[in-house]
């Protein structure tokens, strides 16, 4: 229900057509699958990202689209958080807990608005938060931005490993260890994480970090980064102190 329960408010009265399209492309530009249970909405956003060049499935029931992602395994899941049945909270939880799934980007779409649900969709491992309505122009930069990301951190040739105090980051693997155990990091966790670890010392405000985390096409929430914070340090159990907070500024990871 993401995709379309964003787009359907702005363009009630529009047709399939009425969505811009400016390329037909014959190589996909990524693998797309939305989820959303309202179908007019779901079938108009999966219309308009095939004209924009991606390859796109669409789902209109949360369990059968866990099943989808775990079997075709698709670059990026835009995901409605009210559903019935498995809501899209679930479906998030469930594809970050199978290995197979857990590194699929996910961006979730919905009419709530409260920082509450916002926090605790990207704490479940979404890239990013989407509140209705949104226009389809935006919604296509958001998805090109988080794919863009992901490109760059596979691309990423200036080191395998970094590594400060027992703190590890395998950064081609995306793999955490801390004095040498494995530790589980959300999306969102592991890019705070290498963006501070690269510069020990450096100090950089809320704003920034999330600008480097989410991209400059997402929106910000400043306060989300400290609910963030709190959870990474926690999982680098002694090492989390060294994460130190930088009144009226932000945040640094000590030399």
């Amino acid at each position: 229900m993401v995709f379309f329960s964003i787009i359907l408010p702005y363009y009630d009265k529009r047709s399939k057509n009425d969505f811009p399209c400016h390329m037909k492309v014959s190589e996909h530009k990524g693998f797309v699958l939305v989820v959303d249970d309202e179908v007019g909405v779901g079938e108009m956003i999966e219309t308009y990202l095939s004209e924009q060049g991606f390859k796109v499935i669409y789902s209109s029931e949360g369990q059968e689209a866990v099943e989808i992602a775990k079997k075709q395994q698709p670059d990026l899941v835009i995901l409605d958080l009210m559903m019935p049945g498995m809501d899209g909270l679930e479906v998030c939880r469930q594809l970050r807990s199978d290995p197979v799934t857990q590194q699929i980007i996910i961006i979730m779409l919905s009419a709530k608005a409260d920082e509450t649900d916002i926090v605790v969709g990207l704490e479940l491992g979404a890239k990013d938060y989407i509140t209705k309505p949104v226009r389809p122009r935006v919604l296509l930069a958001r998805i090109e931005a988080a794919l863009r990301m992901r490109d760059e951190i596979i691309n990423r040739k200036d080191a395998e490993s970094i590594s400060h105090y027992g703190i590890s980051v395998h950064i081609g693997r995306r793999k955490v260890f801390v004095d040498g155990r494995s530790v589980e990091l959300t999306a969102t966790e592991f890019e705070m994480l290498f963006f501070l670890i690269k510069r020990p010392g450096w100090v950089f405000s809320r704003s920034q970090i999330v600008e480097a985390v989410r991209g400059d096409d997402a929106s910000v929430f400043d306060r989300t980064i400290d609910v963030h914070l709190v959870s990474l340090r926690k999982k680098l159990g002694q090492y989390g102190q060294f994460i130190e907070t930088v009144r009226g500024i932000g945040y640094k990871l000590r030399e």
